[in-house]
């Protein structure tokens, strides 16, 4: 079962009570949240997925599944970076699809992770306004205080 996630407007109705295991497809979504051509050379530095309003997006997303105990995967070019993979999991995400060329990277990264100590860093940031923090910088900085690949 596929919860679409490519449109902005889905997100806040999207279905979790019912499903066995909604997947969202991160893909098309974000970009389309800030109206950015990730192709476009002169505007896709503009799109970072990694931004306080999507992370907080996605995590209000897997918390509400959690509520009504249903488990939300995620896919997407996100979940094979493994500093997107690092973010996802600290923010609860417990099931990725990623490219095959991802899994070494990402499983490397992963195995090494400590989600508790993850959380307490990252999470206080998620709750600050958005543009004070750049959330890439702390998960980066977290990654090398913690020994992790990336």
């Amino acid at each position: 079962m596929a919860c679409p996630h490519d449109a902005a407007p889905v997100y806040p109705r999207c279905p979790l009570r019912g499903r066995r295991f909604p997947t969202l497809q991160l893909a098309g979504e974000a970009h389309l949240r800030y109206a950015a051509d990730r192709g476009n050379v002169r505007v896709s530095e503009r799109f970072d997925p990694l931004s306080t309003p999507v992370l907080r997006a996605l995590k209000d997303i897997v918390d509400k599944g959690k509520k009504h105990g249903k488990p939300v995967a995620l896919c997407g070019e996100l979940a094979s970076q493994p500093i997107g993979a690092l973010a996802l999991a600290i923010i609860g995400y417990r099931s990725l699809s990623l490219s095959p060329s991802a899994v070494g990277p990402v499983k490397a990264l992963l195995m090494e992770l400590d989600c508790r100590k993850g959380e307490e860093a990252i999470l206080p940031f998620l709750a600050q306004p958005v543009g004070s923090v750049s959330i890439r910088h702390k998960l980066e900085s977290f990654a090398a205080a913690e020994g992790l690949p990336l």
